[in-house]
């Protein structure tokens, strides 16, 4: 499209052009409505006062708390643990450990006799395990923290107590096959 010379435009809408004059009193009319606003008007401001503010904040925490959910990753129930009792991560550390090495040694005493007891006593001690995650997640709900705490430790301690005992029912297993070999060969 060419664009037209500003004459030529005028040259083409010459007749169009409205030149009737508004009726008496139509200015003083017309300012007396700007200066009242309308009923409509009012609730409009009220509207945009009462509920714009409020959507704003809405808006504004909703992005907040998604954006904490999504670039903040949760903590595990480990992590939470060492932030209210941070002397539990070396107690843990430390049972663990021990506890590890007598789950050891009861494997190297596996035979086909004593299968089934070591897999009875694997089993108990995965109860224990999750007795003691069900004591970390009421450590972090915000239960009494000096008895869980201590709840915690016993458990670690019937695990290595258990494992002792299991492995001495062993010893002594092989001692009275031992003595019945012994006898059947004399």
């Amino acid at each position: 499209m060419e664009k037209e010379p500003i004459e030529e435009l005028f040259k083409k809408l010459q007749n169009q052009f409205d030149f009737e004059e508004p009726h008496k009193g139509h200015e003083s009319r017309f300012l007396e409505k700007l200066k009242q606003p309308t009923a409509e008007v009012q609730q409009n401001k009220k509207k945009f006062n009462i509920w714009m503010p409020l959507s704003i904040a809405a808006s504004l925490a909703l992005v907040f708390v998604l954006s904490k959910q999504i670039l903040m990753p949760t903590q595990s129930i480990k992590e939470q643990v060492v932030e209210i009792a941070p002397e539990a991560s070396n107690t843990e550390f430390y049972f663990t450990s021990l506890v590890e090495e007598q789950i050891n040694l009861l494997e190297a005493e596996r035979t086909p006799v004593t299968d089934q007891l070591v897999d009875d006593t694997l089993e108990q001690l995965q109860k224990l395990e999750k007795d003691y995650q069900k004591l970390e997640k009421e450590l972090v709900n915000g239960g009494n923290s000096k008895l869980i705490l201590n709840a915690m430790i016993i458990n670690f301690e019937t695990r290595i107590t258990l494992v002792k005992e299991v492995l001495t029912t062993i010893e002594d297993i092989k001692n009275l096959n031992e003595i019945n070999d012994a006898n059947i060969t004399i």
